[in-house]
């Protein structure tokens, strides 16, 4: 039993700007956690997007199709099908952009870069943190492996009241690291700052702090001690995988090289998509996964969003697929689309869907976003993200997960934007895990009712519709 009790908030600070948050240890807990006290526990929402969607008549496979890599988390997750977004169809575009904006906002867009309002995870924040949240922690962080570029609300999925991007879009493992942990600041001339402060890592300027806590003079535990020594050691893996420096500590390992998968404008030329790997796409979104896990566990980031791939991602995608020791397919999709450019894309099998077909391509695109989904929820569900009250940060946080389409064929918009895939975790206990439902309602009201049940009196949509709330997904 330990006797010294420590500030949950308690942070590794170094020079600059460089801040290192702690794992959660005995020590932080207050005795009257013991009765494992809700109240102990941070409000947080999360939004995760991933592009395309999922077919209604692929969802009702539940399990056995293309869910799934979800299986595993089934009993902590609440699968929603027949949530339709009808009410985000804006007039002359389609799902890749407004029912990209609504798959957090349940609002058609305003414009190419902003929301017709609020996110569902700052609605939240607003809610729980009126006055703002803790000092030194990160307000909202977007995050995203996402190549198609144009209109905003393809990619983030976080919005202020106003419509407003929450927060910049870190889509680069690197400038992730450096927005939650900082930078470790090294004297010299201006312009030759950034290339010296790459040869050094954030963890040197924090190592009187590191020995005093891993010490014999230490305020923690034996284990605490230890837990706080493996917690560095992992942040530093993370930061040597982000960056390419040219410097390392004499006792770390041997740095990998930088991520060559394309960003910014070289993401999407002219939108006629870009040629890509599976083992680079995985290896660049699991390593963003595993900062963005990182940075919930060391409670600097309670709300924010996570993309996997934009809306109408347009990617030319090959290499061999494998899930529970079995091979999927083999993605080439420009050669199978017999096609080159944008019409060589994975984008065009959800254009081709037919019900009375196989759709194998498609199905085995899905299969793999859920995958990769599952990847990030699983890193928040491990003991290295146990909450005060001893369930798994996945458990405890609101997190949403959804998409911009139901179907994916531009023609008819009661089809597209009917019946998209959504899926929320328990939320501290507030949600119905453990089953999937069919809701047969709209987007707005599956929204606020989440909301009510978070605590929020704000409401989503038109002031004078009637809120229908949907009991069906509430414990």
């Amino acid at each position: 039993m330990w006797n010294q009790p420590i500030d949950r908030r308690l942070m590794l600070k170094g020079m600059g700007t460089a801040t290192i948050g702690l794992p959660l240890l005995e020590e932080m807990i207050p005795r009257a956690a013991a009765g494992r006290d809700r109240s102990h526990v941070p409000a947080r929402a999360f939004n995760v997007f991933f592009g395309l969607g999922i077919p209604a008549p692929l969802q009702a496979e539940g399990f056995e199709g293309v869910l799934e890599p979800l299986k595993r988390l089934g009993s902590k997750l609440l699968i929603m099908r027949n949530v339709d977004q009808l009410r985000c169809d804006e007039q002359g575009i389609n799902a890749h952009y407004d029912g990209a904006t609504g798959a957090s906002t349940a609002e058609p867009p305003d414009g190419e870069a902003r929301a017709g309002g609020p996110s569902i995870d700052q609605v939240v924040r607003a809610t729980h943190y009126p006055q703002g949240l803790p000092k030194g922690m990160v307000p909202t962080l977007v995050a995203g492996t996402f190549f198609r570029r144009s209109r905003v609300g393809r990619y983030v999925h976080s919005y202020h009241n106003d419509g407003t991007v929450a927060a910049t879009m870190q889509e680069k493992p690197r400038a992730l690291f450096e927005r939650v942990f900082g930078s470790f600041p090294i004297a010299g001339e201006p312009h030759d700052a950034y290339r010296r402060r790459l040869k050094r890592s954030v963890l040197d300027s924090v190592v009187e702090d590191y020995r005093y806590y891993t010490g014999a003079n230490s305020p923690l535990g034996a284990r605490s001690r230890k837990r706080v020594a493996d917690h560095l050691d992992r942040i530093r893996e993370f930061e040597q995988r982000a960056f390419a420096m040219n410097h390392k500590h004499p006792d770390a390992p041997q740095l990998p090289g930088r991520s060559t998968i394309p960003h910014g404008g070289r993401a999407d030329p002219g939108g006629q998509g870009i040629d890509i790997t599976l083992e680079e796409l995985s290896s660049e979104w699991r390593l963003l996964s595993d900062l963005y896990a990182l940075a919930i566990q060391t409670d600097r980031v309670r709300f924010g969003s996570l993309t996997f791939l934009a809306a109408g991602e347009r990617i030319r995608l090959t290499g061999d697929y494998r899930y529970a020791g079995r091979k999927i397919w083999s993605f080439d999709d420009a050669r199978q689309q017999n096609a080159s450019g944008d019409q060589g894309c994975s984008h065009e099998w959800w254009h081709k869907f037919d019900e009375a077909k196989p759709n194998r391509e498609l199905r085995a695109h899905a299969h793999m976003k859920m995958r990769e989904i599952a990847y990030f929820l699983e890193r928040i569900d491990q003991d290295e993200s146990r909450d005060a009250n001893g369930k798994t940060i996945l458990e405890n946080a609101m997190i949403t997960i959804s998409t911009e389409s139901g179907d994916g064929r531009h023609d008819n918009p009661k089809r597209e934007l009917s019946g998209v895939f959504h899926a929320i975790t328990s939320g501290g206990g507030r949600f119905k895990t453990g089953q999937i439902i069919d809701v047969g309602a709209a987007g707005v009201d599956v929204y606020n009712t989440m909301l009510a049940a978070m605590g929020a009196s704000v409401r989503l949509g038109p002031s004078r519709r009637e809120m229908q709330s949907v009991d069906a997904i509430r414990a």
